[in-house]
């Protein structure tokens, strides 16, 4: 089956193709400048992971679209971006297959839904409220929370995908000093985007760590559930027409964010790093980490070196 992102990226490289029979899309030779369309690519690759190019007339080929892209000297945003595509493609159909269903608790309540007497949901809402989280804020996400089995006394915040399907869910103990604080179901990671139901793809999104930290932000955020961006996300990155992400992850992640920003920034994003001063956003609140996001400057290259530099002292 061809993938549209890499149709997509070889004709930002070639011109747009010809399709031809079978998976082969004929382009115009780079190598000789025949005026035909002679050289054809296999844009789906074979069991081995090859994609096949050969021209007509120049005899010009190879079975690799890396190859081929080197060959060209291309540049290293597409090397990377190809890279991506190919790594994701090889994967998918894997990945997939690794997914687990994700169900909310059977246990899960509602806080939409709750009677006035249910006094495990008025600890759940007054920790909520605690966060800074409001009744909007709950209607939103649909938090809600469980009274027995294994999330017992935990808030539970659903993740949905771009169907409205769940894709994970967090929990979070409302306990005073529970023994676990939070727990969330065995899956496949790389394959989640954070509340991805939320998420316009053609404005700036920002990313940040933790569901909590993604409520208090509100706007087109994408929470990672860790310091790790999830093969899926990045490949909707690469795939999507986001211009510029926003990095927002704690000051004990810089390692992290700094690898993911000249990632993105190879790939011809505009990333802005957001200085989070020590502080979660879900401890300052939208309003203090909004006049941060306004405050963040574009990061270069220099100053992504220079960063890294500082890092390792």
């Amino acid at each position: 089956m061809l993938n549209a992102a890499l149709v997509s990226t070889v004709n930002s490289v070639l011109g747009k193709g010809k399709e031809t029979s079978g998976n082969n899309y004929a382009y115009q030779c780079p190598f000789c400048q025949h005026h035909k369309p002679k050289l054809e690519i296999n844009l789906v690759p074979n069991s081995k992971g090859e994609n096949f190019w050969h021209c007509w007339v120049c005899n010009a080929k190879g079975k690799s679209l890396l190859g081929l892209f080197k060959k060209l000297k291309v540049p290293q945003d597409k090397i990377l971006e190809l890279r991506s595509i190919l790594n994701y493609a090889d994967k998918k159909d894997e990945e997939e297959s690794d997914i687990t269903k994700i169900e909310l608790p059977k246990e899960y309540k509602s806080l939409l839904s709750i009677q006035r007497t249910d006094i495990s949901a008025k600890h759940a809402l007054a920790y909520l409220k605690k966060r800074g989280i409001s009744k909007e804020d709950i209607l939103k996400y649909n938090i809600g929370f469980c009274e027995e089995g294994r999330y017992k006394n935990m808030i539970v915040v659903p993740s949905y995908n771009k169907d409205g399907l769940i894709n994970y869910f967090i929990a979070r103990s409302f306990e005073k000093d529970p023994s676990r604080k939070y727990d969330s179901p065995k899956c496949n990671k790389n394959a989640i985007i954070g509340l991805e139901y939320f998420i316009n793809w053609n404005i700036p999104v920002i990313l940040c760590e933790g569901i909590f930290d993604a409520i208090a932000i509100k706007r087109n955020v994408i929470p990672l559930f860790g310091k790790t961006i999830p093969k899926a996300l990045m490949m909707k990155l690469v795939e999507t027409n986001v211009k510029t992400v926003y990095v927002a992850l704690d000051r004990d992640a810089l390692k992290d964010a700094l690898k993911y920003a000249e990632e993105l920034l190879n790939l011809g994003k505009d990333v802005y790093l957001v200085d989070l001063d020590d502080k979660d956003p879900s401890e300052m609140g939208f309003d203090k980490f909004t006049s941060l996001v306004h405050k963040a400057e574009q990061l270069t290259l220099s100053e992504l070196i220079y960063k890294k530099i500082e890092l390792s002292w």
